[in-house]
């Protein structure tokens, strides 16, 4: 199941997307003795696998109350996360390759996972802009990523039981302003400017996605391929991820984990390719779909 986050007729709704339409919970659920989610958080933290099984079941039955996906507008699946993303950096090898521009994280393989975090308030979704003011920032950069939603309370998590906490996966753009990551020696502010959390545009359900994660990852910059990959190729898989982050860490229900972004990134080509105005960026993963936003520069 690809779960979304809409609005249709004025009214944030949380739904389930199937190719091209879109059906609400409530309306899925209209006949049945559950309680319907509020929003995504209210989901992923109530809904245990017999009512999602349920879900799975009601999907496959004749329903006339889908509406297509024009007549929507997506939103991130968790427009507002509980706390900070928490972020990989250098988790690719041909990533690790291409820094160069920051000069904050040097070019060898880490040995350990390097987490940084960025602010989300609110993440935005599919086909909404990403914004930002030259006298701010003026190299701007895009990375695909796959997103882990966790689903499960845990600390100390083993590697053989990381799957358990997973609720399922969605993508984000990590997007980077270059030069304040250079000029600050460090990446949170870099990270978090306004917009810089496009998210989306579902959470596909962990059923959906065969363990361990082999996903095709790709962006492209107005229809340019830029970044061409596969989740099988991080550094630190989602097994270690989760066991070691979650060494004294309590991941909670609706944490949100970005796992790294491969090779091909602006900073990467020479010279570098920063995002302008009215540039379209596709961010793609296997399974998830399509999360595209324009770049509208206020200055």
């Amino acid at each position: 199941m690809n779960f979304i986050t809409y609005v249709y007729d004025n009214k944030e709704r949380v739904g389930v997307l199937k190719e091209d339409k879109v059906i609400s919970l409530e309306e899925l659920l209209k006949d049945c003795n559950e309680v319907i989610p509020k929003d995504m958080l209210d989901l992923i933290e109530n809904y245990d696998e017999s009512i999602l099984n349920k879900l799975e079941k009601l999907l496959e039955k004749e329903n006339n109350n889908y509406i297509s996906l024009d007549l929507v507008k997506l939103k991130a699946p968790i427009p507002y996360p509980k706390r900070n993303i928490i972020c990989l950096g250098k988790n690719y090898v041909d990533h690790v390759k291409e820094i160069k521009l920051t000069q904050i994280a040097g070019m060898d393989i880490p040995e350990k996972p390097i987490y940084f975090s960025k602010i989300a308030s609110p993440a935005i979704g599919d086909k909404d802009s990403i914004e930002f003011s030259k006298s701010v920032t003026s190299k701007v950069d895009y990375e695909v990523e796959l997103a882990i939603i966790i689903g499960k309370d845990g600390k100390n998590i083993k590697k053989e039981e990381a799957e358990n906490y997973i609720f399922g996966y969605t993508i984000i753009n990590d997007v980077s302003a270059r030069d304040l990551q250079g000029d600050h020696k460090q990446w949170f502010k870099g990270k978090s400017l306004d917009t810089f959390c496009p998210m989306g545009p579902s959470i596909v359900h962990k059923n959906a996605v065969p363990f361990p994660v082999n996903l095709k990852i790709q962006s492209k910059v107005n229809g340019e391929v830029r970044q061409n990959s596969n989740t099988k190729n991080l550094i630190f898989d989602i097994p270690y991820i989760l066991s070691d982050l979650s060494k004294g860490i309590t991941l909670k229900r609706g944490d949100i984990i970005c796992t790294g972004t491969p090779s091909g990134v602006g900073m990467g080509f020479e010279p570098i390719k920063v995002l302008e105005n009215s540039d379209i960026v596709e961010c793609y993963i296997e399974k998830i779909g399509t999360l595209s936003n324009n770049i509208k520069v206020n200055d």
